[in-house]
């Protein structure tokens, strides 16, 4: 009597990735693929958050996925303020010069990521007590920043993160300094400074009610100012033990009823274990120290929850697709599992897993997940 053959659900989706390529192939590095960006092309745009490493090209196999797969980029980390303007009179545009040439050169938009933001900050600000210098700096860095990169950047996240959980307004320096209307002055200064560039606020958990009624307050009030601004970015980190989508739903719903865009700006699904009540921070301040308990997947992820990560991800992009008139871009934080911020964060040294591509850059269930709905009609 022969034994029965079972076999796993990664090499299933590897069988069927086989077939079905056979008809619509495009190539990479890594073997025939489908393109992300060609899927959604009607729909939204499809992004990526770029490093150092990748604007500057030194990774072919990474480097071909990435003009493959996407249309957009947003710069992890070197458009904010530490890295741009490391002292009060001196910029440093060099890597956000190579950016705008990366995407000039593969045909991308640049989602410029940020003007104002409470966090990553130069040191110089640290110290700065003078409320007068403080509005200097907002008034100074916003100005030059965003006049230079007019028509050559798609847009800005002109303000980042400006909101409590409770939806009440952050205490940060510039808070603290200038009060809340801080954000209407951004943006206000924006406008003047990039008048060919889509002004976003962008924030994370925006989607909770509480804090997403704080962000609802905060754009009608730049609004009724009669100050410019054209869409809000929920980025999107989630759990997939607690993915909220109905909130997602209703958000998107809501925020586009203030008549802006509304997009998703740094989607991740962590997989791991979160030390957070409820799931909800993606506070980069927040640090945990190491537990293996809170790494539990250091030699490949089970099926189990390849499965879970494929069909939370195939269930937000059937959200997306049903407001695929609302929405205008969907950036994923990363290219492959190997760059997402989620290994070091809140938990430094883990193995997460929450993008479409493997660490070898190879397409996950998720990634099929995502492209079938297209290629069912839903």
């Amino acid at each position: 009597m022969k034994k029965p053959v079972f076999i796993s659900l990664t090499a299933l989706f590897g069988i069927l990735l086989l077939a079905d390529c056979a008809s619509h192939r495009s190539f990479s590095g890594n073997g025939p693929v489908h393109s992300l960006k060609a899927i959604f092309k009607d729909d939204f745009r499809i992004g990526t958050a770029l490093n150092t490493t990748q604007i500057e090209e030194k990774d072919p196999a990474v480097d071909a996925l990435i003009q493959e797969q996407f249309n957009t980029v947003t710069p992890e980390n070197i458009m904010k303020a530490e890295i741009i303007h490391p002292e009060w009179s001196r910029y440093d545009f060099t890597q956000a010069d190579r950016l705008v040439a990366y995407a000039k050169k593969h045909h991308m938009t640049v989602n410029a990521h940020t003007l104002i933001w409470h966090s990553q900050l130069p040191s110089f600000m640290h110290t700065m007590q003078n409320t007068d210098s403080v509005r200097q700096y907002l008034t100074s860095h916003i100005h030059t920043i965003a006049s230079r990169y007019d028509g050559k950047v798609y847009s800005w996240d002109v303000v980042n993160e400006a909101l409590n959980e409770d939806g009440t307004m952050r205490r940060s320096v510039f808070q603290q300094k200038l009060g809340d209307d801080f954000v209407v002055e951004a943006f206000r200064t924006a406008e003047k400074a990039a008048p060919h560039t889509k002004l976003y606020y962008n924030d994370y958990n925006i989607e909770e009610p509480a804090k997403r009624a704080g962000a609802i307050r905060l754009i009608r009030k730049i609004q009724a100012a009669g100050v410019r601004i054209d869409g809000v970015g929920i980025q999107g980190h989630w759990n997939i033990s607690s993915v909220p989508f109905q909130k997602i739903e209703d958000s998107i719903e809501e925020f586009a009823a203030l008549g802006i865009e509304v997009m998703f700006t740094e989607l991740d699904l962590s997989v791991l274990p979160s030390p957070f009540k409820d799931n909800i921070t993606a506070d980069v301040n927040q640090k945990i120290e190491y537990n293996a308990a809170m790494n539990p997947y250091t030699n490949g992820l089970p099926d189990s929850v390849q499965q879970k990560l494929a069909d939370c991800y195939g269930n937000l992009f059937r959200i997306f697709l049903k407001h695929k008139d609302k929405i205008s871009r969907v950036t994923f934080w990363g290219a492959g599992d190997q760059q997402s911020w989620l290994n070091d964060w809140p938990v430094q040294g883990r193995t997460d897993y929450s993008l479409l591509f493997d660490r070898q850059l190879k397409p996950k269930p998720a990634f099929f997940s995502v492209i079938n709905l297209k290629k069912t009609n839903l």
